[in-house]
């Protein structure tokens, strides 16, 4: 065990927790800074299958424990609602292997579509400071496709390539009860948005994993922009998500 780790545990055990350091910036004309919010329930600790599939999927993704649990639960309560479920931004495929195994429970058996190039980030623009494109090409389908299958998942299809673009003929006339985007930047994320909306049914869920984060500032642009429309609730939720319920 190194000095470092060793230091973590003594501070641990005396009632303390060592965290990374946030300072306070702004970017893109919005303030970001350290969260930490004070509650102390902590339902992800009950849930052995959630601990078991976490485990699992820790390597694959950049998505912390807050977020994963938060997607594990959202997706338990779709069992009422019609439509497949979608993720654009798969990257090593953590969070869908996530999405998939607790899909397999619903009852109307809905198929979990991944989208991503597999060649990083695309469509950065203005809005988005810390990308040009490219970025987190460090994976493969066939990475995912072995995730998948640790995990006893065959409730998938993956669609390479860049989401919608690449795939109106295969999706054009799909519905979606739940779609994770997490794809970094503004213009992708709003495509994405822009095309599965209209393909969900009312108390369908968008959530958008960047929203929290300096690093993705187009995304709480577009949440913001979505802020003003009748037909949508805006959960901006401080674990980094934000979700958008579709009303209406």
């Amino acid at each position: 065990m190194s000095v470092k780790q060793l230091a973590k545990r003594a501070i641990g055990a005396l009632g303390y927790e060592v965290s990374h350091r946030i300072k306070p910036k702004v970017v893109g004309g919005k303030h970001y800074g350290p969260v930490r919010p004070v509650a102390s329930y902590s339902p992800w600790l009950d849930d052995l299958e959630f601990a078991t599939v976490f485990d699992r999927i820790k390597p694959n993704t950049l998505v912390d424990r807050l977020r994963c649990y938060e997607l594990w639960e959202l997706v338990s309560q779709l069992g009422h609602l019609s439509g497949n479920i979608l993720e654009v931004g798969v990257w090593r495929g953590g969070t869908g292997a996530l999405i998939c195994r607790r899909a397999k429970n619903l009852p109307k058996n809905p198929i979990v579509y991944l989208c991503d190039t597999f060649k990083g980030v695309c469509k950065a623009t203005d809005k988005d400071t810390s990308y040009s494109g490219g970025e987190h090409a460090d994976t493969s389908e066939q990475l995912v496709r072995d995730l998948l299958s640790g995990l006893g998942c065959q409730n998938f299809k993956i669609l390479t390539g860049i989401f919608p673009d690449d795939h109106l003929e295969a999706v054009e006339n799909e519905t979606f009860s739940f779609v994770h985007i997490d794809v970094d930047v503004y213009q992708s994320a709003k495509d994405v948005f822009d095309f599965v909306w209209p393909r969900m049914p009312v108390g369908g869920m968008a959530v958008f994993d960047d929203f929290g984060f300096d690093t993705c500032d187009g995304i709480p642009i577009l949440v913001a922009e979505s802020q003003r429309d009748s037909d949508k609730l805006v959960i901006q939720n401080l674990n980094g998500h934000a979700i958008i319920v579709k009303t209406a």
